[in-house]
C-alpha cells in the first residue's frame, strides 16, 4: 500500500542496516527534519540516489528505488543547521513524486526483498572474503577502514551489510540496493569487489619497470 513520505535525495546510496550521518543546512530540509521530529509516528524519511542534477537547489532527477533513513540522533548548530545519526531501515519504490514544496515529498511502497534463489554453497565465504581482501588493501593504501568484515547470518541482511562496505561508485551501489534478492545482490558484488581487488593490487605494485 502506498503511502506519502519526505524524501532527501542525495549524491549517495543507504542502504538498509548502514549508519548515515548527515548535516542538514538546506532550508527546505531543516523543515523536513522539523516535520519529522513532530511527527507521531517513527522519525523517518526517504533517502533517494539523484541520477542528475544537484543536492542543493532542486531540479534534479532521481531514481526510483530508495531506503527509509530513521533519524537516530539529533543535534543542532546556532545557525540552524541539523547534525543527525541515521540508519536505513528498509527499501522503497517511489510509486510517483509530489510537489517539492516544502520539500521534496513521494507516494512510496515497501520494497522488501524477495526470497530469491537459494545461496550457492561457498557464495557467502566468497564474498566475504573478497570484502576483507579489499578491505585490507585499501587500508594499506592509507584510507581510514576497519578490514574486519564481519556479516549477519541472515542472508538478506549480509548482503546489504556486504554492499555497504564494498566502497563502489553510486551507480553501483544503486545497482546492488535496486537487486532483488540476497543470492543476486553477494553474485553481483562478488565480480565488483573482484574487479576493486585487481585494481588496487595494481595500485600497491606500481608501475611495471619492464614497461
Amino acid at each position: 500500500m502506498a503511502y506519502e513520505l519526505a524524501m532527501f535525495p542525495l549524491g549517495t546510496v543507504l542502504f538498509p542496516h548502514a549508519q548515515l550521518p548527515l548535516h542538514v543546512f538546506e532550508p527546505r530540509y531543516q523543515a523536513m527534519v522539523e516535520a519529522c521530529l513532530a511527527s507521531e509516528s517513527e522519525p523517518e524519511f526517504g533517502v533517494v540516489l539523484i541520477e542528475r542534477g544537484s543536492e542543493v537547489g532542486g531540479g534534479d532527477t532521481r531514481f526510483d528505488v530508495a531506503t527509509v533513513a530513521r533519524i537516530l540522533q539529533v543535534g543542532r548548530a546556532d545557525d540552524g543547521r541539523y547534525v543527525l545519526g541515521t540508519v536505513g531501515t528498509r527499501r522503497l519504490h517511489v510509486v510517483r513524486w509530489l510537489d517539492d514544496a516544502p520539500y521534496p515529498r513521494a507516494e512510496v511502497e515497501t520494497f522488501p526483498d524477495p526470497a530469491g534463489r537459494p545461496l550457492e554453497p561457498g557464495l557467502r565465504a566468497d564474498v566475504g572474503g573478497l570484502l576483507t581482501h579489499v578491505l585490507a588493501l585499501r587500508a594499506e593504501l592509507g584510507d581510514a577502514v576497519d578490514v574486519v568484515a564481519e556479516l549477519d547470518d541472515d542472508p538478506v541482511r549480509a548482503s546489504y551489510e556486504a554492499a555497504a562496505r564494498a566502497g563502489v561508485g553510486p551507480l553501483d551501489a544503486q545497482a546492488l540496493l535496486a537487486v532483488d534478492g540476497a543470492t543476486e545482490r553477494f553474485e553481483m558484488l562478488r565480480v565488483m569487489l573482484e574487479d576493486q581487488r585487481l585494481v588496487l593490487d595494481a595500485h600497491l605494485r606500481g608501475p611495471d619497470p619492464s614497461e
